[in-house]
């Protein structure tokens, strides 16, 4: 999860809806003339597109169209009965947005749960995209940390309230936040469908290692984490990146949200690679 620290819209970001033929995305995006390319930004578990606002009027200085999303169920994108929540379905629901936004193939990152999402989108059309960066995240599942008890949390989905589930959440990291933020993460977190947060939750628990399939195709990939991560090992990102071909970007000061955390160093990072392909 990703904590904002403001909820104030940077100066040229715009709230709005993406219609796409398998449905309508809750979005935050920002458009320059001319652009070089679409980039597309997936969230994260227990995140939506708010944990990518800082980075946008920097990828939109640097010439890009930027668009970040909620994922199906997540937040401020509803959720729906019979919807797929699994990773191939949230994987259309991406390429469905990119051919929405562009005409031509964009750019794609992946942030933690999301970079799972991002490999499967990769996977299944290729053609659809300039590059893959994977921010935070691993080759396939998560699994259980102390700091992640996934399988309590999954059994309490659907069970337990969601404000409930937060709160412990909460109160586990010892969190003190100011108090627009403090409810902003209790709505976002109790607005997501239960049975969307379930599978997501489900998929870090039993993601399949998909790397060397990725690693045959001819698509660019960057990877890089926060200094501090605290999610996939840092040694299991280090190998990923050289089974994928290249090297993990570790960007100081920052831990698992440098989008958040240290926006103009992730830019720093990852701007180059953008502009190379």
């Amino acid at each position: 999860m990703s904590t904002p620290r403001t909820l104030d819209l940077p100066d040229g970001v715009m709230a709005t809806s993406i219609e796409t033929p398998v449905g309508t995305f809750a979005a935050h995006v920002s458009r320059v003339g001319s652009p070089t390319a679409h980039v597309l930004l997936i969230p994260g578990w227990t995140g939506s597109k708010e944990d990518f606002t800082p980075l946008l009027p920097l990828l939109a200085e640097a010439g890009f169209d930027a668009t970040a999303y909620d994922q199906r169920g997540q937040f401020e994108t509803a959720g729906a009965p019979g919807s797929d929540y699994t990773l191939d379905g949230f994987a259309a629901d991406a390429i469905a947005i990119a051919a929405t936004c562009s005409d031509a193939p964009a750019h794609l990152l992946g942030h933690s749960f999301g970079g799972l999402v991002a490999q499967q989108a990769v996977l299944a059309n290729p053609s659809a995209w300039r590059s893959l960066s994977l921010l935070d995240t691993g080759p396939g599942a998560l699994g259980e940390t102390p700091t992640r008890p996934l399988t309590m949390i999954l059994d309490a989905i659907g069970v337990v309230p969601m404000a409930d589930i937060h709160r412990f959440r909460e109160q586990a990291i010892g969190a003190k936040r100011a108090p627009d933020i403090a409810e902003f993460l209790l709505r976002r977190f109790t607005s997501n469908d239960p049975p969307s947060l379930k599978a997501m939750t489900q998929a870090l628990m039993d993601a399949p290692d998909r790397i060397d399939e990725l690693a045959g195709l001819a698509v660019p990939i960057w990877v890089g984490r926060g200094a501090d991560d605290d999610a996939w090992p840092h040694d299991i990102q280090a190998t990923m990146a050289q089974r994928l071909g290249t090297e993990i970007h570790v960007i100081a000061d920052s831990a698992h949200s440098p989008a958040i955390e240290n926006t103009h160093g992730l830019a720093d990072a990852w701007l180059p690679f953008l502009a190379q392909h």
